[in-house]
Parts: C-alpha cells; sequence; structure tokens
C-alpha cells in the first residue's frame, strides 16, 4: 500500500489551502493567533510579544539529523528554524533566536522556496520549528510551494502553547503535529514563560491536534512518518515539569498508542540561573524515573532516547 499523499495537496486542488491562507492574513490584522492575543495589526508593522511583523523571520534552515528517528530518516529532516517565539521560556535553548530573534526577515515567496530547496535536497519532510506565531505566513507559503511541487509531509514543531482557533486553520493541512508538552503546573509556567495557562491551554491544543491527524503513523518500509501527532517532553531538573501528570493526560485523554520522545537534553541556557532549581543540568537518576514514570503511566511507544548529560 502507497503512502497517502500529504494533506495540503488535496487542500489545494479543493480551494481551501487558499482560503485558509487568506483567513490567516486576515488575522494578522487584530492578531489573537496565539494566546497572548496581543491584537496589534502586524500587518503595518506593529509587533507584540512575537516581535513579528507581516513577514516571518528565519534563523536558518538545513537538514537536520538530530530529529526523531520516523523523521530523520537517511536524508534528513527539513527543518526551517523561525525567530521568536510567543512563548518565551527563560530557559530555551535557542535563547539568541527565541528571544533575541536573530534571523533574515523572508517573504511568503522565499519562505516556499526554501521549502523546495530542502525537499530538492532529499529532506523527508518540511519541518517548521517555533511557527504558531507564523502560521499565515507558513500557509501563504505552503500554498505557493505546492503549486510548484511540494509533495513532502509538513511537520507542525511547536511549543504546545496553541489557540484552537489558529489550529483549525490547520485542519487538513498539516500532516504531522510536533508539539511539547513543558509543565502540568502552572506556577512553573508562570515562572518560567509567564503563561500560567500553559497548562490548559497545551491539553486542549493536543486534543485538537490529535482529534485531526491521530496516532503517528509510520511507514513501514522506510521507517518515516508521514501522518500523526509526535509528543515532545523535556524532563526539567527537581521534576518541575511535572512528567508523570503529562504522561497520564497522554495516556487517558489521547491514546496510549501516543509517540513520546522523553528528552534528556536540559542544561542551564539564556536566563534559566534566575531560578535555583533550573541552575543545574538534568541528572541520569532523574531521566531515568522519568522514562518509568511514562511507561508506569501505559505509553511505551517511546523515540530512541540519545541522552546528552554534562556535568556543570
Amino acid at each position: 500500500m502507497a503512502t497517502p499523499a500529504p494533506a495540503y495537496l488535496k487542500a489545494l486542488e479543493t480551494g481551501i489551502l487558499q482560503r485558509r491562507a487568506n483567513q490567516g492574513l486576515d488575522a494578522l490584522t487584530d492578531c489573537t493567533l496565539c494566546p497572548r492575543s496581543c491584537s496589534v495589526n502586524r500587518t503595518t508593522g506593529e509587533t507584540g510579544i512575537c516581535q513579528t511583523g507581516r513577514r516571518a523571520v528565519v534563523a536558518s534552515y538545513n537538514a537536520h539529523f538530530g530529529e526523531e528517528a520516523p523523521l530523520v530518516g537517511s536524508n534528513g529532516s527539513g527543518t526551517i528554524f523561525f525567530s521568536h517565539c510567543s512563548l518565551r521560556c527563560t530557559f530555551c535553548q535557542n535563547y539568541e533566536i527565541s528571544h533575541l530573534g536573530e534571523g533574515r526577515t523572508v517573504s511568503d515567496e522565499r519562505l516556499a522556496a526554501i521549502m523546495l530547496e530542502l525537499q530538492h535536497a532529499g529532506c523527508h519532510n518540511i519541518n517548521l520549528v517555533t511557527p504558531s506565531h507564523v502560521v499565515p505566513q507558513i500557509l501563504a507559503a505552503v500554498h505557493l510551494a505546492a503549486q510548484r511541487g511540494l509533495v513532502v509531509p509538513l511537520v507542525y514543531n511547536c511549543s504546545g502553547y496553541d489557540r484552537l482557533e489558529t489550529l483549525q486553520l490547520l485542519d487538513g493541512i498539516v500532516d504531522i503535529f510536533m508539539p511539547d508538552f513543558k509543565f502540568w503546573h502552572p506556577d512553573v509556567a508562570r515562572d518560567t514563560c509567564n503563561a500560567p495557562d500553559y497548562p490548559e491551554t497545551a491539553k486542549q491544543a493536543l486534543i485538537e491536534m490529535h482529534r485531526q491527524v491521530g496516532d503517528l503513523a509510520i511507514d513501514k518500509t522506510s521507517g518515516l512518518a508521514y501522518k500523526g501527532l509526535l509528543v515532545r517532553h523535556l524532563v526539567l531538573p527537581g521534576g518541575l515539569a511535572g512528567t508523570a501528570k503529562i504522561m497520564e493526560f497522554l495516556a487517558d485523554s489521547l491514546s496510549r498508542n501516543t509517540y513520546v520522545n522523553v528528552m534528556s537534553q536540559y542544561r542551564p541556557c539564556g536566563r534559566a540561573r534566575e531560578i535555583p532549581a533550573l541552575a543545574v543540568a538534568l541528572s541520569p537518576a532523574e531521566y531515568d524515573q522519568a522514562v518509568r514514570e511514562a511507561k508506569a503511566a501505559g505509553i511505551t511507544r517511546l523515540d530512541k532516547p540519545r541522552r546528552v548529560f554534562q556535568l556543570w
């Protein structure tokens, strides 16, 4: 059985993709695309917390081999790293990109060309990293790229801090959702991101993502994912992430077949040392405990760990 074509190709044929792109661009005039709901007119140069106007800012793009196994294959995942972020974790490992905004402003035409360049290089998918604040620009670029021969799956690689209304613009267009579920406790989200609503927002966002694409589907011949949900969870020192509760939510509210990457690479970056509990690296014992908690919740479909521990 052949692997299904990317969802956006049907959306292109039916005109849905163009309508969604237009809806997204219209939303920029009074922007409430993310839960921050800044209500600025991004088409006239105003910017809210994401510091991004009408055009997206791209920090880098390349064939990435450090992503999850079902995305990488032999030729890598075609990652596009967007600058700025609507969540802005103080400990972000891409602090220069997410907080300082390092990158280059690109037109929708250029963004479409980047997608096609990555496909031409052999990448197995287009992996949109930190996309929540640039959904309209992505939709416009995909519309252009699909007309010019884009045929690989779209991966929406996000923080989990996403509005339902914005996610609904992506229904039938994104093939693979890859959200984080960062924190279970509102006070941790408040202290690290000034977003005490993060846990509840992420729960509703992941439920919607799973409704759209279901469990992660992997081609048996290639080993590559072509549709579905893949959840990332970065384990934090001192149990601050609330791993056990998050894993129970995934198993009970989504599916015990949820594909999860329990991530070990936390280290103090950015302004992490402002919070004493986050001023240390994750220990191997803490990571092992998190994996046990995932399995105890019934989550056994775990990405192969690539453990990276550093002494500080």
